[in-house]
């Protein structure tokens, strides 16, 4: 598969109450169209929900606030980088997202 420059365009959750940092690589590839990892496959919401007690969130705001009602923030670690596919093996030419942006907070 050929690498391709992909970039993140979510921004982090988080807020100055946030506690716990939930960091990924980079986005994957399905989920890449969906919106805030909203990928019907993607079972990060559903395994949050049923760590921290909570309904599944449906809404981007629902999500949003499950995690910040928790002081949960979230974000990956990657801003840009040439990746094959959602193979983190593959990523070359890493753009790290700034931490400092949120544990600075």
């Amino acid at each position: 598969m050929e690498l391709k420059r992909q970039n993140h365009e979510f921004p982090p959750v988080y807020d100055e109450n946030s506690e716990i940092l939930i960091l990924g690589s980079f986005v994957r590839e399905v989920q890449r169209n969906a919106v805030f990892y909203g990928h019907p496959q993607n079972r990060f919401w559903k395994v949050m929900a049923q760590v921290l007690h909570e309904n599944v969130p449906q809404t981007i705001p629902e999500k949003k606030e499950m995690l910040l009602r928790h002081h949960i923030a979230l974000w990956d670690v990657i801003a840009s980088c040439d990746i094959a596919g959602s193979s983190d093996s593959s990523i070359r030419n890493v753009v790290p997202n700034d931490l400092g942006y949120i544990i600075s907070r």
